[in-house]
């Protein structure tokens, strides 16, 4: 999977289970659709965790890191639809990062994905982030991988609690986050308990504190669907 475009919006989430059929039916049908009618959105995709029975994980890829602070943007996060409204409370435990993306590799839309969310050790940026960069180039080329991609996380300075956000409560956000992609889960799997496992990125340079999850493709909509929607 080749990000499109230089940012991004990555988030986390839970949603109990008596609300999943109607949150896949409002994020599939109204709030994708929605998402990917802003100018700048080129692609958003949803992944359903495999080791979570409630958690999810959600990418929306933007043209320029600009677009998250563009009239278009911030006028849908200030004015949600009334189902928007609806659901927004039953997203739980929600982490939200606005994030530029450092370095993409791959290409294609896979069916399994690991998400690493890490920070780098005080004095170790430089090194980590070289590490992480020609590590994840030669994973995406392997077989049973698909993709391997760097965001760093970079919180619009004017940015304020919207609409959506104050419905939902106070969001948290990621750092450094890592994103391997195949259509192979077994070799995804063993990449992130291997290369990418969290004592090799804590030698690498890395914080403790590593989050990995693994996920399944449940949907994904590009800018060019709307029309047929």
């Amino acid at each position: 999977m080749s990000l499109l475009g230089k940012a991004a919006v990555a988030m986390w989430w839970s949603v109990r289970p008596e609300q999943r059929t109607e949150f896949g039916d409002w994020h599939s049908h109204e709030h994708f659709p929605e998402r990917m009618s802003i100018a700048g959105f080129r692609r958003g995709s949803r992944w359903t965790s495999t080791t979570d029975a409630e958690g999810f994980f959600v990418l929306y890829e933007l043209e320029q890191y600009e677009v998250l602070t563009s009239t278009g943007y911030l006028d849908r996060l200030n004015a949600p639809t009334p189902w928007s409204t609806k659901m927004m409370p039953h997203h739980l435990g929600m982490v939200r990062s606005q994030c530029r993306i450092i370095a993409s590799f791959g290409g294609g839309v896979a069916t399994a994905l690991a998400t690493i969310r890490l920070s780098p050790q005080v004095g170790r940026e430089t090194v980590l982030q070289a590490h992480l960069s020609e590590t994840l180039g030669t994973l995406a080329q392997q077989p049973g991988l698909t993709g391997g991609h760097l965001l760093l996380t970079d919180t619009p300075r004017t940015s304020s609690p919207t609409t959506e956000q104050q419905i939902r409560g106070r969001d948290g956000a990621a750092d450094w986050i890592v994103l391997l992609s195949g259509y192979d889960a077994d070799v995804v799997e063993d990449v992130i308990t291997g290369q990418l496992s969290p004592p090799s990125l804590h030698a690498a340079g890395a914080r403790d504190d590593i989050k990995t999850g693994r996920y399944r493709l449940g949907f994904t909509m590009t800018a060019q669907d709307v029309a047929t929607v």
